[in-house]
């Protein structure tokens, strides 16, 4: 069973969608070749003039880098992360590819409407949550210690002249009376 697509740009591309895992079809030991993936041709990607309503649309992103500093890393999951079948025991083909097919789409999809109904909430959130944060920092907070800085200039003088009067003249001659004492390790 054989099917025939046409792309807008009336380019045929032939999909195989038979079960071809019976040993029977592959009597030189040779794995079946995945007819299912076109690859596309980078020129006529590049070539192809859209109207701002596209550039605009889910299918280019406006932002290509949207975790620079790599923070969600272990949330790069693909099909073959999560399921995987040994050399022995095989599904047909159809099913691995329609399983992978499904697998992608809920995986995408899923994750939209999640964000779609999460994220500008969350968003609104974190954003008043981080406006709360700064204002109490800048208007409170700043304020405060510089106040208390002030407040107790005398002591920080008084703090320097206790460690130059009392500490470190105790502990330099701490220093001097532990400085001739030698130890020697032998082994007997």
């Amino acid at each position: 069973m054989d099917s025939t697509v046409k792309g807008e740009d009336s380019e045929e591309v032939e999909i195989d969608l038979e079960d071809s895992s019976d040993p029977d079809d592959f009597d030189n030991g040779e794995e079946p070749q995945m007819l299912w993936r076109a690859h596309p041709a980078q020129e006529e990607e590049d070539s192809i003039h859209t109207s701002m309503l596209v550039e605009i649309s889910d299918t280019k992103p406006l932002i290509n880098v949207r975790d620079p500093r790599g923070i969600n890393d272990c949330l790069k999951v693909t099909f073959e992360d999560v399921i995987a079948e040994p050399v022995s025991l095989r599904s047909g083909d159809r099913v691995w590819i329609w399983s992978h097919a499904l697998f992608e789409v809920c995986r995408v999809w899923i994750y939209r409407v999640v964000t779609v109904l999460l994220a500008i909430p969350m968003s609104v959130i974190f954003g008043l949550l981080f406006a709360i944060l700064s204002c109490f920092h800048i208007w409170m907070v700043s304020p405060f210690i510089q106040c208390i800085r002030m407040g107790t200039r005398w002591l920080q003088g008084l703090w320097s002249i206790v460690l130059g009067i009392i500490v470190r003249p105790f502990f330099t001659s701490a220093g001097r009376c532990c400085a001739g004492f030698s130890i020697h390790l032998a082994k007997e």
